[in-house]
């Protein structure tokens, strides 16, 4: 009776060490390299759909470190990222924690959730939409979904809703037909801070610096002190969804963080149609262009 309840007792902890050697490597996975999202909007199609359940390769980007718990209990904190093997290239398709998930005049993070879209800007581009096509300053490269901007062109009427754009001030007036040039600020880069730059730059200003920006007799003044221009301290990306009429994207909240990104869209690995749970299997392991 004794040798069976040690064999027992030794094979309960064999378990329970296997177990915990599974979760632990299944958390340095989700961490380090790879992480499974549910696309749940029409917001990139064609490429991906509703149903669609993607990998996201961290790697290329680099993996994030942050204070889980803290962000669990929706409270800011410090995100620090290990160095990628590459960097962001325009029209690669990232998944992001949405900068806005209570208000979109302030940049916040929540860790349950996340965007996905198509880079079009990166840190020191200079963007333009003209007639709904993107531009970048000395790029001649397409930027974004072509048909999906070849339809806003050629759109005539639109909802007020879905016409205006960021910074959606009266005197600016950007749409989504005609916008910018907005330049994407990277690292250490400097602005000037007259009217137009402190209605496109504020959030991010506040954002960086955790406090209150406000315009008074056409002077800046960052938590009551006047300043006459700002350095940034962070990189930015223009982002935007390849269904363009039906996606909440940076023509409409504004620039991306890159502490906010979790890492480059890869493939496609399990596919179910949300109307009648079939699979799709045409779709499974199809790789994300």
């Amino acid at each position: 009776m004794k040798k069976q309840t040690h064999k027992l007792i030794n094979k309960i902890i064999d378990i329970v060490f296997w177990l915990c050697m599974t979760v632990a490597l299944w958390f340095i996975v989700q961490v380090f390299i790879l992480a499974s999202f549910k696309i749940p909007s029409d917001s990139m199609e064609p490429g991906l759909i509703t149903g669609d359940n993607i990998l996201v390769w961290k790697p290329t980007v680099g993996p994030r470190i942050f204070n889980l718990f803290a962000s669990m209990r929706n409270e800011q904190t410090e995100i620090y990222r290990i160095p990628g093997l590459k960097k962001i290239k325009r029209n690669d398709i990232l998944v992001f924690n949405f900068p806005h998930p209570n208000s979109w005049d302030k940049i916040e993070m929540h860790i349950l959730k996340y965007y996905i879209k198509r880079c079009v800007g990166i840190p020191g581009d200079t963007l333009s939409i003209r007639n709904g096509f993107f531009h970048v300053e000395g790029v001649q490269m397409p930027l974004g979904n072509m048909d999906s901007q070849k339809r806003i062109a050629a759109t005539e009427k639109f909802q007020d809703g879905i016409f205006r754009s960021f910074p959606f001030d009266s005197i600016i007036g950007w749409n989504i037909k005609d916008f910018g040039p907005l330049y994407i600020p990277a690292k250490d880069d400097s602005v000037t801070l007259d009217h137009t730059n402190f209605r496109l730059y504020k959030k991010l200003i506040e954002w960086e610096q955790q406090g209150s920006l406000q315009y008074k007799n056409s002077t800046v003044l960052l938590n009551g002190t006047p300043i006459n221009g700002y350095r940034f301290r962070k990189n930015y990306y223009f982002m935007a969804g390849d269904k363009g009429m039906n996606s909440q994207d940076s023509r409409y909240w504004g620039l991306l963080p890159e502490e906010y990104i979790v890492g480059k869209a890869w493939i496609i690995w399990k596919s179910v149609d949300p109307y009648t749970d079939k699979f799709r299997w045409n779709r499974f392991f199809k790789v994300i262009h």
